[in-house]
């Protein structure tokens, strides 16, 4: 690998990348994965990435184990040898990997994607999968389903053997031969069934002796009765094993004829575990996939290095090649400059190798022909020395290569040295890089080129953070700031004497100390403005959030009065249609009483009729004001409730000349006369409420059930029930209901719950216990 790619740390992020694969040749992909400098490549190639990663957040990632290359037996088989049943199994189990991976990609909703091209390569073979499988099982032996042939053969070994080893039974069972044998028990060697025998019995039991124990006692004999039966097992098993071979040969030419097939098909699935495997990195480096361009453009917003402890890191904003084509970082030692420099070039190559990176959204990067780097000090991840010949050696190199496609990176610019000569080389080797038009982030200690970086355009400083306070870094990156090196202060947290640090600085001179003032001055500043940004940032977050809320409540209110006024219309159609109907029934009965002969009783009845149409007609009665007198003067704000129509308001305008005050009740206003006006349970003593506060019609049941049922309603017909439930409730002042809405999805009684959480007439609600039918049910408690 590229020596570059390797200071950067790339063979680490591919050899994390690798071990994700399942297949060798994903492996071998990801391990020999290179940077992609042409930039429609880079970008089909991240795109990938990104939509294997929005797949497998969506359904879960495809298995691709037991995924083996088995290009090398297919052609084997095609060529007309024989496969062993190991080889056969490796087949069958990649068929299976191709149909695994093919069938989830069909479970995908018909997703389009850039990866269908590599998933419409897949070709599944289930044929020859279940006929290797079939034949073949996992231990590598032959089942009698592998042929016709094969089945008849065994079972006619099985019916031999049944033969022989009833015929040598009967031997050793029987008193006549009992006292030769050793043992009472049937045996074989060489395949051929045999009982032992006491050697020097063996001329009392006629047969073929065919071994003979360790110790010389006993010998193994075929008796002459069973040969015949041990010859036809060992024809028979002869023939078992030529056909296994013949199996085998016909398994490997089926599958050899798809080996095309199934070669293009591992291929495909290899790229495709390479890609998830990308995916599956993404996500554990909670990555995201960055805009890639040809201009040299670096913006990464809060972007981490990916070999760094994500409980440790602390994310960093670069900009690069928009402004400014060169950076020059300062800052203390051990701040965060090195990781900065390798932060950039690592991403960098990331993005190009098509993965996605671990930084914020819209983030931004360029690809490069040649990333440059020059790294190598006490504070780089590898912990590898530079001398000054070696790091001047290096950066000769990289001026050869570098262009205007290239990106340079060099730690510690001219460090080695007498610190004159190494500034002034330092500022001569950024000019010559800039003329070639090389995008260069640079990081150094020299006051010199933060300087020449002030008063050069195209040159920006960079600072990372150091807190004066505790003396530590913040591993944060400024840009547009010069930092401080903090040699004084970092020595004396360490315990140096401070005579000693003093008279270091006396021996500063006047400018550089002028210079570090102002650049302190600056950084004070600037943290003051942040914390103002931050402030103010914080403050307007909370409008905002204000603001939506009371849009919300805005909304809701809206909401609430076209249901109100809805639900009014529906009862005023009830009302007309029963109207309608009382009426016609009247009509009917004054015809009646045209013609009868009873006028009177006729007439009573009429009146009574009439009485009752007028009540049905107006369910809302005026009561008539009491004897009712306000414990006080009203005044602006009052709760009060309208007595006739029983409408909470409140007070906005005291009595006018006509003794009529201006009250709001919901998001209506209106006149209303003083004494039809009385004080709310907040304003007045509760003894002024004993009595209901309204008359409830004739037609309306005054004891209104303490249940309501609201199975098979939509969300929204369940809540205006459960409201007029609740109306009625506070009416008849019943404390407590019991909402009915069945246990199911849960959906109705979540919506249901909200609602009561919003409500001012509920205190408490529940869901009911054993016997009161547990989460099919909310008891209620009212205000």
């Amino acid at each position: 690998m590229n020596k570059h790619y390797i200071a950067l740390e790339l063979d680490k992020i591919l050899n994390k990348l690798a071990d994700k694969t399942s297949c060798e040749e994903a492996r071998e992909a990801a391990l020999k994965l290179e940077p992609e400098f042409k930039l429609e490549i880079a970008q089909r190639n991240l795109k990938m990435t990104d939509d294997a990663y929005v797949l497998t957040g969506k359904y879960g990632a495809p298995s691709f184990s037991g995924v083996r290359n088995v290009a090398g037996e297919l052609r084997r088989g095609d060529a007309g040898g024989m496969l062993s049943a190991r080889e056969l199994l490796r087949i069958a189990e990649t068929l299976r990997a191709i149909r695994s991976v093919k069938s989830w990609y069909g479970k995908c909703e018909n997703t389009k994607t850039s990866l269908d091209m590599l998933f419409q390569g897949l070709v599944p073979n289930k044929f020859l999968e279940e006929r290797i499988t079939t034949a073949i099982t996992n231990d590598e032996e032959f089942l009698d389903t592998a042929s016709p042939a094969l089945a008849d053969i065994r079972r006619k070994i099985r019916t031999a053997s049944s033969k022989a080893r009833e015929a040598l039974d009967k031997i050793i069972r029987s008193s006549t031969y009992q006292k030769y044998l050793r043992d009472n028990i049937v045996t074989q060697r060489d395949g051929r069934y045999v009982v032992p025998v006491k050697a020097e019995c063996r001329g009392n039991v006629p047969g073929l002796v065919h071994d003979t124990s360790s110790s010389g006692q006993t010998v193994f004999i075929e008796p002459m009765g069973v040969v015949q039966a041990n010859n036809d097992i060992k024809v028979l098993v002869s023939k078992e094993e030529a056909e296994i071979e013949r199996i085998l040969f016909e398994l490997s030419a089926l599958a050899g004829s798809y080996a095309d097939v199934i070669i293009g098909s591992y291929k495909c699935l290899a790229e495709l575990d390479l890609i998830f495997a990308k995916a599956d990195m993404a996500y554990s480096m909670k990555a995201v996939m960055p805009a890639l361009n040809d201009k040299g453009v670096i913006d990464l917003k809060h972007a981490r290095h990916p070999l760094i402890n994500p409980n440790n890191v602390v994310p960093i904003d670069v900009t690069l090649g928009k402004d400014f084509d060169t950076l020059v970082i300062t800052g203390p030692n051990t701040g965060g400059k090195t990781v900065t420099l390798k932060t950039i070039g690592l991403l960098t190559l990331m993005a190009m190798c098509g993965l996605m990176i671990p930084a914020g959204d819209n983030s931004e990067l360029s690809v490069f022909r040649r990333v440059l780097v020059d790294i190598g000090d006490e504070q780089s991840i590898e912990q590898s020395l530079s001398t000054f010949s070696a790091h001047i050696t290096n950066i000769i190199e990289i001026m050869k290569k570098a262009n205007s496609s290239s990106l340079a990176l060099i730690d510690e610019l001219g460090a080695g040295t007498d610190p004159v000569e190494g500034a002034a080389l330092a500022i001569a080797i950024l000019e010559r890089l800039r003329e070639k038009g090389t995008k260069i982030a640079s990081t150094t200690h020299y006051a010199e080129l933060k300087e020449f970086a002030l008063r050069t355009q195209g040159i920006e400083n960079g600072s990372c953070e150091f807190d004066i306070k505790t003396l530590r870094p913040t591993y944060r990156l400024l840009i547009g700031v010069p930092g401080k090196s903090n040699a004084f202060a970092i020595s004396k947290r360490l315990g140096m004497d401070v005579s000693v640090v003093d008279r270091a600085q006396e021996l500063v001179s006047a400018e550089s100390r002028e210079f570090e003032d102002v650049v302190q001055t600056l950084e004070s500043r600037r943290q003051s403005l942040e914390k103002q940004l931050e402030n103010a940032q914080r403050l307007t977050g909370k409008a905002n959030t204000e603001k939506q809320k009371a849009e919300n409540e805005l909304q809701r209110a809206k909401q609430k009065a076209e249901n109100e006024i809805e639900r009014a219309k529906q009862e005023a159609e009830r009302i007309i249609a029963q109207t309608k109907a009382q009426a016609y029934a009247l009509l009917d009965e004054m015809e009646k009483a045209k013609k009868s002969k009873d006028d009177t009783s006729m007439r009573s009845k009429l009146r009574r009729e009439i009485n009752k149409l007028e009540d049905s007609s107006n369910p809302v009665e005026t009561k008539e004001n009491s004897d009712y007198k306000l414990p006080r003067p009203l005044k602006v704000g009052d709760n009060v409730l309208i007595y006739d129509i029983d409408k909470k308001a409140v007070v906005l305008e005291l009595p006018d000349k006509n003794n009529e005050v201006l009250v709001q009740a919901g998001i209506i206003k209106t006149r209303v006369k003083l004494d039809n006006l009385r004080l709310s349970k907040a304003d007045a003593p509760k003894k002024q409420y004993g009595k209901r506060l309204r008359n409830v019609p004739s037609n309306v049941d005054v004891h209104p059930a303490t249940e309501i049922d609201v199975r098979g309603m939509s969300a929204v017909e369940a809540i205006m029930a459960v409201d007029n439930a609740i109306d009625s409730a506070i009416l008849t002042n019943i404390e407590q209901i019991t909402i009915i809405h069945g246990k199911g999805t849960g959906v109705l009684r979540k919506e249901i719950q909200a609602h009561l959480r919003k409500s001012k007439y509920v205190k408490t609600f529940r869901l009911g216990t054993f016997g009161e039918g547990e989460s099919g049910v909310t008891i209620v408690e009212l205000k």
